[in-house]
């Protein structure tokens, strides 16, 4: 019996919220997957291009709100799976993704001389954006669940499924920094690849071993992977990033870059979970 009819508050436990946030999550997929980065790639062209007048141009709150709701479909995806255990890694995780930034900021190391030219939000310490793990551990955990899924048996090898997944990660930010640096997120003093040094790829080697060493550490992988095969639209957010920042390479001409974001485009299609039915599904009105 609902409030209506018995005069009391409705209690709600964890799992009436996780299926609300799921039937929200799939009845909006091609709006979060699609519609918001592709709005975001053409916002953040125009605020580069100096085409926006403030105060929408590189609008802070704009952008966490976007990215936000693309990262919604991973978060909601994994929240039957992280317990105490897992909360516990990713807290970690997320104390390391602050401080590898802030050396790097202060040090110049391990990612190469660099600043952020644009405010990503508040800033911790004044130096790196409060929502750092908001851009980077759905990367790391988009990367690590793609590798697990294209791999299939062989990802029951830790001596595969880790390097894979830190090579997947790398690869992710051989997409995310040029793109970024063409809209002027931030740049480096100098650097052969679209502007990004080969240091910084380095930094990402580093960086992604800790990291997927952590997320890997974080869940039971037999559970994850039945969510992960279970859950339709858990690796949306990857394709929202494809979207993204691929489009945003292929206008600036970051033809390399946008290379690889078609290489995940791939890998995501290897899935079976992304084809024409899906997309007419996934559009509104869809079944």
């Amino acid at each position: 019996m609902d409030e209506l009819a018995t005069g009391r508050p409705t209690e709600w436990t964890r799992a009436d919220l996780q299926r609300r946030l799921e039937d929200v999550v799939r009845e909006n997929r091609f709006t979060i997957a699609v519609v918001f980065p592709a709005i975001g790639a053409l916002t953040l062209i125009a605020s580069a291009e100096g085409l926006l007048p403030e105060p929408l141009a590189y609008n802070p709150l704009l952008i966490l709100f976007g990215t936000a709701v693309m990262r919604s479909p991973l978060v909601v995806g994994l929240l039957p799976r992280i317990g105490w255990w897992a909360a516990g890694c990713l807290g970690v995780l997320t104390a390391y993704t602050y401080a590898i930034e802030v050396v790097g900021v202060r040090t110049d190391w391990p990612y190469g001389a660099f600043e952020y030219t644009i405010q990503l939000g508040p800033m911790l310490l004044g130096e790196v954006p409060l929502a750092l793990p908001l851009f980077f551990i759905p990367l790391v955990l988009n990367a690590y669940l793609l590798t697990l899924l294209v791999l299939g048996g062989r990802a029951d090898s830790a001596l595969v499924r880790i390097p894979a997944a830190i090579a997947a990660v790398v690869a992710i930010d051989l997409v995310l920094d040029p793109a970024a640096v063409a809209i002027g997120f931030w740049a480096f003093e100098s650097g052969a690849y679209y502007g990004v040094p080969v240091s910084n790829y380095v930094g990402w080697v580093i960086s992604g071993t800790v990291a997927v060493v952590l997320v890997d550490l974080a869940f039971d992988r037999a559970a994850l992977l039945e969510r992960v095969r279970s859950c339709v639209f858990i690796l949306d957010d990857l394709v929202s990033f494809v979207l993204l920042w691929g489009t945003i390479n292929l206008l600036y001409g970051n033809w390399i870059a946008a290379g690889v974001a078609g290489l995940f485009c791939l890998g995501l299609f290897r899935t079976a979970r992304y084809d024409l039915e899906m997309v007419k599904t996934a559009l509104p009105g869809g079944s």
